[in-house]
């Protein structure tokens, strides 16, 4: 292989969920969590959507809310964003923020410095059950998607009561727009229960399943959120 496409080990660290993992292959970063593979800066087309979909429903200054930061794809889209105002970004690895700001920060042209972006090191889940503040549109990205979870308490997050605490912190014509690596009608059922209006939209991968972002309107009236 030619050295410059080998892949190196570029930092191993033991975060809040078990091994992390950034490597290089070339150009190119990826995150692995406990030897699965989560992500990579070899595309992001989805990611990005994932933000620009919610954002164009809105008009500025639209107040963004961002679980996960990923390689800082969705930030970047957000910053870049017409109808964005303050942006919060919600990531509990600390390490994935240290690589942002150093490894990554490239991929995202600095986007983290945007004055408009406030970063919290916290578990999305809590900040959801413990802020008071509501947003435009909530965009998850925490995971491989609703059936696909890097830890085993992500699932309530894509579960009924995750959806309660997510609607209840949305503005009355918020949205909140859901990552995945591939379709799951269970989530998806679980969606159409609780918001009137949810639509979804696919981006070709190049080997497997299509990757979905799907967008949810309008909570159904509903009594207090379940917490758990």
């Amino acid at each position: 292989m030619d050295a410059a496409h080998q892949t190196v080990t570029v930092d191993r660290v033991h975060g809040t969920t078990g091994e992390l993992v950034l490597r290089r292959t070339g150009p190119h970063h990826e995150i692995i969590s406990n030897g699965v593979f989560l992500m990579d800066t070899r595309d992001g087309t989805s990611e990005r959507l994932l933000v620009t979909a919610a954002l164009d429903h809105h008009t500025p200054p639209a107040a963004v809310l961002i679980g996960g930061l990923g390689v800082g794809f969705t930030l970047h889209a957000a910053t870049r964003h017409p109808a964005a105002g303050t942006i919060t970004v919600i990531e509990r690895e600390p390490a994935v923020i240290t690589w942002n700001r150093t490894h990554l920060r490239h991929h995202h042209d600095d986007a983290l410095n945007d004055p408009r972006v406030h970063l919290h090191q916290a578990d999305l889940h809590t900040w959801l059950h413990t802020t008071t503040d509501t947003y435009d549109a909530i965009c998850i990205d925490t995971d491989n998607g609703p059936d696909w979870t890097v830890t085993d308490d992500n699932a309530r997050l894509y579960h009924p009561q995750g959806l309660d605490l997510a609607a209840a912190r949305l503005s009355p014509h918020g949205t909140l727009a859901v990552w995945s690596a591939a379709p799951s009608p269970a989530f998806e059922h679980r969606l159409r229960a609780r918001f009137t209006h949810v639509t979804t939209r696919t981006v070709p991968t190049r080997h497997g399943p299509p990757d979905v972002i799907y967008l949810a309107h309008h909570p159904v009236a509903h009594t207090t959120p379940h917490i758990f």
